[in-house]
């Protein structure tokens, strides 16, 4: 399988050295400047769900790839009984999301359309068709890692994407949709957890508060503790 040099070298000759020639390729700089603003630590790995795939948890799987992993033929995500995905992919914090990351194939069993949508822990198929997305992507038919912007400002407070792969390449031939990788890039905030307490005290119980001995109900009425009326009157 040939890869574009990003992702993997050519099967052309490689043979740099300190000067150019002889020695071993520094693969580095290839994988540095993709791993800027990745976001994976912070993904809530335990609570991926993913609605008509045919291996239970294959979607977490393929999200639980890390960066190093992501030209790995297995595990694969493949839809089931027909060519749609739902994945719901919760964050442990709030993401300005920047892009996201896959590689599918360059089969018909490719997705095409991705709509996305923020926020939304409540949709299955039928909802995710009528409501209107927060996002729609395009994706290619290719077995390249493409990474796909999204508008960053639809995307500045998001805790939750859920992604539904709409359709694939096939135009309704292929019932099934493969997926290989999937990641995600932007920054991260992550959410205080810690209670906070908060001392108050509740309207006061006249019976919770015993008179003072040797003070009657005309406390401060006079000067001198008689009780009597103030004077001058």
């Amino acid at each position: 399988m040939s890869h574009n040099c990003h992702d993997e070298h050519a099967s052309h000759d490689h043979d740099h050295g300190p000067n150019g020639h002889g020695g071993e390729h520094d693969h580095t700089d290839d994988v540095t400047p993709a791993l800027q603003s990745y976001i994976y630590e912070e993904i809530d790995f335990d609570n991926i769900t993913t609605l008509n795939e045919s291996i239970p948890d294959s979607g977490q799987a393929i999200v639980k790839k890390s960066w190093q992993e992501r030209m790995n033929a297995d595990p694969e995500l493949k839809s089931d009984a027909d060519e749609q995905l739902l994945m719901y992919i919760p964050f442990a914090g709030q993401v300005k999301l920047h892009s996201i990351l896959f590689r599918t194939s360059n089969s018909s069993s490719a997705p095409q359309t991705l709509r996305i949508y923020i926020n939304r822990d409540d949709l299955d198929f039928a909802a995710a068709s009528d409501v209107s997305p927060t996002q729609t992507l395009q994706l290619a038919q290719t077995s390249s890692i493409q990474e796909i912007p999204v508008k960053r400002a639809l995307f500045n407070m998001t805790r939750s994407l859920t992604l539904f792969f709409e359709d694939n390449w096939s135009a309704g031939v292929e019932d099934e949709t493969s997926i290989f990788y999937i990641g995600f890039k932007g920054d991260h905030t992550k959410l205080n957890k810690e209670p906070i307490s908060v001392l108050y005290e509740a309207a006061a119980n006249p019976s919770d508060h015993k008179p003072i001995v040797g003070v009657g109900k005309s406390v401060g009425s006079g000067i001198d503790g008689s009780g009597g009326p103030p004077h001058g009157l």
